[in-house]
């Protein structure tokens, strides 16, 4: 076990990761392969026959698959050493759903690289035919919190799978999970309404812009032949501010409250409508959008 450990340790240490990297002599490992100890025995085997029967064609043979295997060495390293990579995180994400983790790789003259991907139980195979690509690998979710990504393990085999040169990422991104959106109704909650008038009061004429409605046109101007405008108006509408507040939600479970806000939030960004959240430690301002929806999904993720 300590062995193990040290051994974890330093692998940890040596293959440091962080977001970019070239691949050099000293990051790529190379060994024998699975068939590749058949392989060795074969040539032990032929050598051994070789001597002891004075045959220089056994000899010749054993020293053929031995210059093989040496060969191997070589175009197996040149898989991995001078292939760049980049990785780029999915920073949040949500319990049951998949977060992303993007791989990028650069190579300066575009060659054909055989690659295999593992990470965990997963085990992706890989074809690098371009100066640049990316793929991508999907992590499954299952709860609220920190996820932190596993380390990948990038290897070839290519071309006869006598040998292997592999190479280890070890980073330290991870996700927040937010929690999984629980449904439930606005009735409740605390709304601001701001009302104004429902009508439209004319502010003013601009010229017409590619991809202007047709139904804000000036007709009157353009029968006058006065050129095409288009009507600007103020517009006055219901605004809504939901305030979702933690202490608020109706049961006595810290997880499942978080999971109720995390419903509230969903539908307020459906129905396009502001929303402000009120956690015992922390508060988000009231807004509404694509920021906001990553914040109060970060927010719930950390309470």
């Amino acid at each position: 076990m300590l062995g193990q450990n040290f051994w974890q340790h330093w692998l940890e240490k040596r293959f440091q990761f962080q977001q970019k990297k070239r691949l050099t002599q000293k990051d790529v490992l190379v060994f024998i392969y699975q068939q590749g100890y058949l392989y060795l025995v074969l040539i032990l085997i032929t050598f051994v026959a070789g001597i002891n029967y004075a045959n220089n064609l056994i000899l010749g043979f054993c020293f053929l698959i031995s210059a093989i295997l040496c060969i191997s060495f070589y175009l197996t390293f040149k898989q991995l050493h001078g292939l760049q990579l980049e990785v780029v995180a999915q920073q949040v994400g949500q319990a049951g759903e998949n977060v992303q983790l993007h791989l990028f790789f650069q190579q300066d003259t575009p060659q054909l690289r055989y690659l295999w991907i593992q990470v965990d139980q997963q085990l992706h195979k890989l074809a690098l035919s371009e100066a640049k690509q990316q793929y991508s690998l999907a992590f499954y979710t299952a709860q609220r919190g920190k996820f932190h990504y596993p380390a990948i393990q990038l290897y070839s085999v290519y071309p006869f799978g006598l040998v292997r040169a592999w190479t280890y990422l070890y980073f330290n991104d991870f996700a927040w999970i937010a929690p999984k959106a629980a449904q439930h109704t606005t009735e409740n909650k605390h709304n601001r309404h701001n009302e104004e008038p429902d009508l439209d009061e004319f502010r003013e004429l601009r010229s017409y812009q590619l991809g202007d409605s047709l139904q804000a046109v000036s007709w009157k101007q353009v029968a006058r032949g006065q050129g095409l405008y288009v009507k600007v108006f103020e517009q006055y509408q219901n605004q809504q501010q939901l305030e979702i507040d933690y202490a608020q939600m109706p049961s006595t479970s810290h997880e499942e409250k978080l999971s109720l806000m995390m419903g509230l939030v969903e539908q307020c960004e459906q129905q396009q409508c502001a929303y402000a959240l009120y956690l015992p430690q922390v508060e988000l301002p009231a807004a509404c959008g694509e920021q906001q929806l990553l914040l109060a999904k970060q927010l719930l993720a950390q309470a």
